[in-house]
C-alpha cells in the first residue's frame, strides 16, 4: 500500500535549482535510506515531505491520517526543561485521544451512531500505545541510555549525543506511522548505535532516514534514495546492494556512451568518404547520415563515482621501524584525571584506529603525540625519521581569515596559482570556490582542505582526529583507499564502524583501565567485547549476590547511589582482568607458535649440522619458555578468580 509518492517535484532558489522532476514511491514497512554528496538537496527533500518547506512545483501525496515524526539534525529543546518533561510533552497526543475516548463512552447512551467512531479511535489507541505510555516511556529512555537518576537533568547541561538521544526517544514514544529521520547517529556510541539499530529493524512504521553511515544503512534500510546531479534514483536492498548496483548502472551507462561515440565516429567517417567522391547519389546519403547523426547526439557523458574526491598520501621517505613509543603516560585537566599510565608502541606501516567513548581523552591523547598538548608525566619517544602530519577534527589549524587559495599557498609556496588551482580542484574546490574565505566554509569543506594540506605534506606518519565527520560517502569512501594504499604509518581517532571495517590493522580501545589493544577489525574488536562483557555481566551478578548476602563488609542498606558506585568499580575491575586474560591467551598462543617455529628449523636439513643457528634456536626457546611459564601462571591466576 502506498503511503507516500512524489510526482514531478522541482525545487529551486532563485536559479539555484536544488531538486529536478523527483518521483518515487514509498510503501506501508519500507525503510529507505537516503543517500547522496553533502548539498544534494537530502535535508531539502525530508522538509518538503513535513511540509517546513513547499515545493518550487510538483506535488507530494501523502495518505490521510498517517501520522509522521520527524527527528532532525538540530533539534529544538527547552534548555531549561529536563528531560522527563520534554518525553512527557510527548504525550499529548494519547491524553487528547483518551479524553475523547472517555466523552465518547459517556455519549454513546444516548447516540448509538457514535459506536463506530469509539471501535476506531479504541484500536489507534492501542497501536499508539496507550495503555502502556508509562512503561515504554522509562523503556525508551534506558534503551537511548538514559538512567533514571538522570531524568531531571536539565536540556541546557546535555551534550550533542545526549540530545541526538533525547530526540530520538521523544519521537519513538509516539510510534508514528512514518518516522523521518534526518543522521540521527550522529555524536552516537557504539552500544546507542547498536541499541537503535534493533529498534530501527523490528519498527512496524515506515521509515525514512538520511544518514552518512553506511554501516547504520546496512543493517536498517531495504530501500536506498541516491540523490545527486538534482536527480533521485530508486534502489531496492540495502546500503551495500545499492553500492553494487550503482557500479554497474554506471558501467552500463558508461559502455552505452562509448557505443554511441564509436557509432558517431563512424557514421562521421562515411560521410567524410561519401562527400570525397563527389556524386550526386552519395552526396544524397551523405544528408541523411547527417541527419541521422544529429538525431543520435543525445547521451550526455556519464558522471560516474570516479568523478568524485581524488586523495592519495605518499611518503618522501620512510621512518625507521620504531615509529612511536608511550609508556605510563598521563594526562589530568584542572585536577581530573582524563587517562593514567597508557603504553603504546607503533611500528612503521602500521594502520591503527582508536576508539573510545566520548571524554575518554582519545583527542587529547592524539596532541600529545602530534606535540600539540603536553603530557603531565610518562614517557613519549617519536623515532628515528618520523615526519608527523596532524588531522584535527576541531579545523583550528586553519586560518578562518585566509581564502581556500591563500590558506594551501601559505603552506606550498613552491606550486604556482594555476597548479594549486588544478590541485584544489581534485578536492572539488572549483571556479571561484578558491575565493571562498576559510570561515565560510562548511564543515565537509573544511575537512577536506585539511586533507589535502595533509596529502601534500609527504609526512609518513599520519595522526587523524576523525577525518570522515562531516564528510559525505564518496568522499568517506575516497579517503579510506587513500588509507589503504598508505605504504606509511596511520593512527586514526574514528567512529566510522565502515572505515574501521577495513582500514586497521589493530584496534587500541582508550577507557578508564588504560589502552587495551584488539588484533584485528572492527568484527574481531565487536566479538571480543562481546565475550568480555557476557564474563563481566556473570562476574558482576556473582559478585552482587554475594553482596546481598554481606559476604563483603559492606552494608546491606548502604544507599542505591553507594551501590552503583560499588557495581561500577567490580565491572571496571571485571572488565580489565577479562581482558588481560584474552591478552594472555594471544601471548600465549604467539609464543607456543614461535618455539614450534625454532623447533621446526632446528630439524631441517640445512640447519642441522650449524651449531651456531642450532644454539642461536636453543637459547631463544629458553627465553620463549621462561616467559611462556610467567604468562601460564598469570591466566591460571586470574582465570581461577
Amino acid at each position: 500500500m502506498t503511503i507516500l509518492s512524489a510526482n514531478e517535484i522541482n525545487k529551486s532558489y532563485g536559479a539555484d535549482i536544488i531538486l529536478e522532476s523527483v518521483n518515487f514511491n514509498i510503501s506501508k514497512g519500507d525503510r529507505v535510506g537516503i543517500v547522496g554528496p553533502n548539498g544534494a538537496g537530502k535535508t531539502t527533500l525530508l522538509d518538503i515531505i513535513t511540509k517546513e518547506t513547499e515545493e518550487t512545483s510538483g506535488s507530494i501525496y501523502i495518505k490521510k491520517d498517517i501520522d509522521i515524526g520527524y527527528v532532525r539534525q538540530k533539534n529544538q529543546f527547552d534548555a531549561e526543561g529536563s528531560i522527563i518533561e520534554e518525553i512527557r510533552k510527548t504525550h499529548k497526543k494519547v491524553k487528547l485521544l483518551e479524553e475523547r475516548l472517555l466523552k465518547l463512552q459517556l455519549e454513546m447512551g444516548n447516540d448509538p451512531l457514535l459506536a463506530d467512531e469509539y471501535t476506531e479511535l479504541l484500536e489507534r489507541f492501542g497501536d499508539m500505545g496507550g495503555y502502556s505510555i508509562e512503561g515504554r516511556t522509562k523503556g525508551i529512555l534506558k534503551s537511548m541510555g538514559f538512567n533514571e537518576d538522570e531524568w531531571d537533568k536539565k536540556i541546557g547541561m546535555l551534550s550533542g549525543g545526549e540530545r541526538t538521544r533525547l530526540a530520538l526517544a521523544c519521537t519513538l514514544i509516539e510510534r508514528p506511522d512514518l518516522l523521518i529521520l534526518d543522521e540521527p547517529t550522529n555524536h552516537l556510541d557504539f552500544s546507542m548505535l547498536e541499541s537503535l539499530e534493533k529498534m530501527l529493524s523490528t519498527y512496524k512504521g515506515t521509515i525514512i532516514v538520511v544518514s552518512h553511515d553506511r554501516f547504520f544503512l546496512d543493517k536498517v534500510a531495504t530501500r536506498i534514495f541516491d540523490i545527486r546531479n538534482k536527480t533521485l534514483r530508486s534502489y531496492k536492498g540495502n546500503y551495500t546492494d545499492y553500492k553494487e548496483k550503482r557500479k554497474q548502472l554506471e558501467e552500463a551507462q558508461i559502455n552505452a556512451y562509448e557505443k554511441e561515440l564509436n557509432e558517431i565516429k563512424r557514421q562521421e567517417e562515411l560521410i567524410r568518404r561519401y562527400k570525397e567522391r563527389g556524386t550526386e547519389k552519395l552526396a544524397k546519403r551523405a544528408r541523411s547520415r547527417e541527419k541521422r547523426l544529429d538525431s543520435m547526439r543525445s547521451l550526455d557523458k556519464p558522471k560516474t563515482s570516479d568523478a568524485g574526491m581524488k586523495i592519495s598520501f605518499t611518503q618522501d621517505y620512510k621512518s625507521g621501524n620504531d615509529v612511536i613509543e608511550v609508556e605510563r603516560l598521563k594526562k589530568s585537566f584542572e585536577g581530573k584525571v582524563i587517562f593514567d599510565d597508557i603504553k603504546l608502541k607503533v611500528r612503521s606501516g602500521e594502520h591503527i584506529c582508536l576508539v573510545g567513548e566520548n571524554g575518554a581523552g582519545k583527542s587529547t591523547f592524539m596532541k600529545i603525540l602530534a606535540s600539540k598538548e603536553k603530557e603531565d608525566s610518562g614517557y613519549l619517544k617519536i623515532g628515528h625519521n618520523v615526519n608527523i602530519a596532524y588531522f584535527d577534527q576541531e579545523q583550528m589549524l586553519l586560518d578562518d581569515e585566509e581564502t581556500v587559495l591563500s590558506e594551501m599557498q601559505n603552506a606550498y609556496h613552491e606550486y604556482g596559482d594555476t597548479e594549486m588551482r588544478n590541485i584544489l580542484g581534485r578536492f572539488l574546490f572549483k571556479g571561484d570556490d578558491v575565493f571562498k574565505k576559510i570561515k565560510s566554509l562548511s564543515g565537509g569543506e573544511k575537512s577536506k582542505l585539511s586533507l589535502l594540506k595533509l596529502m601534500l605534506s609527504g609526512a609518513n606518519t599520519l595522526l587523524l582526529d576523525e577525518p570522515t565527520n562531516h564528510l559525505d560517502i564518496d568522499s568517506k569512501e575516497a579517503i579510506e583507499e587513500a588509507l589503504i594504499d598508505f605504504k606509511g604509518t596511520a593512527l586514526i581517532i574514528s567512529h566510522d564502524r565502515y572505515l574501521l571495517s577495513r582500514v586497521p590493522d589493530k584496534i587500541y580501545e582508550l577507557n578508564k583501565e588504560g589502552l587495551n589493544e584488539f588484533l584485528g577489525k572492527y568484527d574481531y574488536y565487536m566479538e571480543k567485547k562481546s565475550k568480555i562483557n557476557e564474563e563481566v555481566a556473570e562476574k558482576i551478578k556473582r559478585d552482587f549476590d554475594n553482596y546481598q548476602r554481606k559476604d563483603f563488609d559492606i552494608d546491606i542498606s548502604t544507599s542505591s547511589s553507594e551501590k552503583r558506585k560499588f557495581q561500577k568499580k567490580k565491572e571496571a575491575e571485571e572488565r580489565k582482568r577479562a581482558r588481560r586474560i584474552l591478552e594472555l591467551e594471544e601471548l600465549i598462543e604467539g609464543l607456543e607458535n614461535d618455539i614450534e617455529e625454532n623447533e621446526k628449523k632446528m630439524c631441517e636439513e640445512d640447519n642441522v649440522s650449524d651449531p651456531i643457528f642450532l644454539r642461536k634456536c636453543d637459547e631463544e626457546n629458553k627465553i620463549f619458555k621462561e616467559k611462556l611459564y610467567e604468562y601460564y601462571e598469570e591466566w591460571e591466576e586470574l582465570s581461577s578468580e
